[in-house]
């Protein structure tokens, strides 16, 4: 069975996580026609903590004035007015957590106009889809091929069904089946996630449970730094839940491909912490994570995000490492651009005999304004990943020349863009190349 056919000019989105339904709720704003296909057979209910940086919470603001407001009301930040400006604050993973060295106390990084906001990922995926129209979404299409033509692109799913679209955006997650599509023909070496010598255990767990171990360092959002070892914690849901990772650095082979999860018992589970050196509350706390290895995958380079009527978005396009929380953020802003290009190639396709052309030219100019921004924090983030399991050239073990590097303007140019203006130039030189 084939649907939707391209006399009008139609987007289909596959994957609904951040990225595509951010997509999705741009298009849908602006009166786009568009179809959102996603592989469950629901909308996600899973994840864990997720947060959004100055930069994320004005993108929200572009995308859709009502989605900040009802994120606002989900999220929380650090526990005490003090705190509120505050990214993370630095600690070691061993017994006493540095309290005896010099730089303790002074450990904390962020910036005045900075309030962090976490929240959990399955409570604002339920604020994002409440703006989508459940008749422009469709269940349990898991995508597996697609075809290009001079005048639509053809999306196959398993079971035989084909849908066409004037254009393809593939935000379906790090293991996209688009961004083998765009990819494979001229760089299939970046088409797989590559494994970055890490994996962690995660949970979700009762504020009341994390407070009776480790009292009032939950207030705070922490790093704690470690050899070959790192944890990372913070509040979420209003305050009532408590997100935290438990990280290992492991230079061995990932042994499932590109499966990114593995289960395995808990005794190898706190094996992995079995270290004298290890304060014994963090000890308590890996406890009740689940003995699951959640591998630590990024996209490390990417030659372009589009291929012909196709284009990427999210972690289909930039899967990054955690340590910056920014991988969201990025995926809105993604969503954002991309959206005002497919609205000026929309206008022009109504009135155009060739809207290849101006569908070519403007996913390209997509592509130039976000790939550099979007590569540059996937790159920082993994310097931070070495960081934190002091593995960094330069800094070592040395928290006095570690936390300089995280305090000192690292993020201005991350969470202080002008992502108006990045809609602004893609649109300015979309004019200029006759789009208008």
């Amino acid at each position: 069975m084939t649907s939707r056919t391209t006399d009008e000019f139609h987007v289909a989105i596959v994957g609904a996580g951040i990225g595509g339904l951010a997509l999705a709720i741009s298009l849908h704003k602006k009166g786009i026609s568009f179809t959102l296909y996603e592989g469950a057979k629901e909308y996600s209910v899973v994840g864990a903590g997720i947060g959004f940086a100055p930069n994320g919470m004005r993108t929200m603001d572009l995308i859709e004035p009502a989605f900040r407001p009802l994120y606002e009301k989900i999220c929380v930040g650090n526990k005490g007015e003090q705190n509120r400006n505050i990214f993370f604050e630095g600690m070691l993973l061993e017994e006493g957590l540095g309290r005896d060295q010099a730089w303790f106390g002074n450990s904390a990084w962020g910036h005045p106009c900075f309030n962090r906001k976490s929240a959990h990922r399955k409570e604002l995926l339920e604020i994002m889809t409440s703006f989508i129209p459940i008749g422009n979404v469709k269940f349990n299409k898991y995508l597996e091929g697609v075809e290009q033509h001079s005048d639509k692109v053809v999306l196959k799913f398993a079971e035989g069904e084909v849908a066409e679209a004037s254009v393809l955006a593939g935000a379906d997650g790090i293991k996209s089946i688009v961004r083998e599509h765009v990819l494979r023909p001229s760089h299939i070496e970046e088409v797989a996630p590559v494994y970055a010598d890490a994996y962690c255990y995660r949970a979700v767990i009762p504020m009341s449970e994390a407070y009776t171990i480790l009292g009032n360092l939950t207030d705070v959002a922490k790093f704690y730094f470690g050899h070959n070892r790192s944890a990372i914690t913070y509040r979420i849901s209003g305050g009532e839940e408590f997100n935290f990772l438990f990280c290992v650095a492991d230079p061995k082979p990932w042994a499932l491909g590109e499966i990114v999860t593995e289960k395995t018992t808990h005794e190898a589970m706190m094996a992995d912490f079995d270290d004298p050196g290890v304060d014994a509350r963090f000890i308590k706390l890996l406890a009740k994570a689940q003995p699951i290895k959640w591998g630590f995958f990024h996209h490390w380079r990417t030659s372009t995000y589009h291929r012909g009527r196709v284009v990427l978005l999210g972690d289909a396009a930039h899967a990054s490492l955690p340590f910056q929380a920014a991988g969201a953020a990025q995926g809105l802003e993604d969503a954002l651009v991309l959206s005002n290009v497919l609205s000026k190639i929309a206008d022009m396709h109504k009135d155009s005999v060739n809207p290849m052309t101006y569908i070519e030219t403007g996913l390209e100019l997509y592509d130039s304004v976000r790939r550099p921004r979007a590569q540059k924090q996937l790159e920082q983030s993994a310097e931070v990943g070495k960081m934190i399991f002091f593995q960094h050239e330069e800094a070592g073990s040395d928290m006095s020349r570690i936390l300089p590097r995280l305090q000192e303007g690292r993020f201005d140019w991350l969470w202080f863009h002008d992502i108006e203006d990045d809609v602004n130039k893609a649109v300015a030189r979309m004019n200029e190349q006759g789009m208008q």
